[in-house]
């Protein structure tokens, strides 16, 4: 059993990656704004609409100086706003006899292709059909660092791209391999179908990203409320109107090569949020998290494991180039 969120939130909460309070104080540039406008901008991460700040305002769960107030409360220089998680309620993680492939497994790790369409972690109003699901009935033994609704998970990828994460099967290997993830020394290698033709041989994109300012289910380049980022790409080969492009990722924020290819012009083939309608056929982005590298938790050796794209995006590419055969 696990204490998660009690009410369906996917349209409020889109990332609840801590459930521990957070505090901000007020500085002079934010006074006289409202508590709930302050509040959308400042818990961005957590709460994804302005709506769902004004709810947490009215039970209690955002405060001032540790006393409830209204939405609409003008925020004074030095005023301390807490942000306290709704109330929990229990729910149960089962464990789910689905395919997946495993790329490698010793007693630390284990090394997954994740096919398209799989969510990673349950999440509330998802709680089956996740890699997590698939993972506590395949093994037995996963770090609980982060409980059973993300058991050994120490990295994402989106729920309709594909490719390569590294599970921990203890928690000395997940501290180990999040101090890596912290620290960028995990390389992560991803491959792409994006719409257009990338001029450049190669290059690199530092835009910051952070929620989305209106659609509050996308992320965005933008410099208030945002995070670095930082995506290196090359062009492998430029095909019928598109280019078969290279990413690797220098920082790991959510939708980070979505966001940034679709802002220098460039969107993935088949991307629901930041492409184009054409999707020639592919469910979800032309995404492909293809290497991964990093230092083994036990060994401390370097290791590298690669994963060829699906099917279905080496079909895209063979028919985009009537010319060349796609060969990896």
């Amino acid at each position: 059993m696990e204490s998660y969120f009690s009410e369906k939130l996917e349209e409020d909460i889109l990332e609840c990656e801590e459930v521990l309070g957070v505090e901000i104080t007020v500085d002079s540039k934010k006074t006289g704004q409202r508590l709930d406008v302050l509040c959308a901008a400042e818990f961005q991460d957590k709460i994804s609409s302005r709506s769902y700040v004004q709810k947490l305002i009215e039970t209690g769960n955002i405060s001032v100086n540790n006393k409830q107030t209204k939405a609409n409360y003008k925020v004074k220089t030095g005023d301390k706003i807490s942000f306290i998680p709704p109330k929990l309620q229990e729910v149960t993680i089962l464990p789910e006899d689905i395919p997946i492939d495993i790329v490698y497994e010793d007693s630390d790790i284990l090394v997954i292709n994740k096919a398209r369409g799989m969510v990673v972690h349950p999440a509330p109003g998802n709680y089956s059909g996740t890699l997590v699901n698939a993972l506590l009935y395949y093994c037995k033994d996963l770090s609980d660092i982060n409980g059973i609704i993300r058991p050994g998970i120490v990295h994402r990828i989106d729920k309709d791209t594909t490719g390569l994460l590294v599970v921990a099967k203890n928690n000395a290997a997940h501290i180990f391999l999040s101090e890596q993830l912290k620290n960028h020394d995990i390389k992560r290698e991803y491959i792409a179908v994006a719409e257009g033709i990338i001029k450049e041989n190669s290059g690199t994109v530092k835009l910051p990203i952070g929620r989305h300012p209106i659609d509050r289910k996308k992320m965005a380049v933008c410099s208030e409320n945002s995070k670095e980022a930082i995506t290196h790409f090359s062009v492998v080969k430029r095909l019928q109107g598109h280019t078969l492009v290279v990413c690797n990722l220098e920082t790991g924020r959510t939708h980070q090569i979505r966001v940034h290819l679709s802002h220098i012009g460039y969107p993935i083939v088949g991307d629901p949020l930041y492409g184009y309608r054409d999707t020639h056929g592919i469910t979800g982005q032309a995404l492909h998290a293809r290497k991964l590298t990093f230092t083994h938790p036990s060994t401390k050796e370097v290791v590298s494991f690669e994963a060829e794209p699906p099917a279905d995006f080496s079909e895209l590419v063979n028919g985009l180039s009537e010319s060349v055969s796609f060969t990896m």
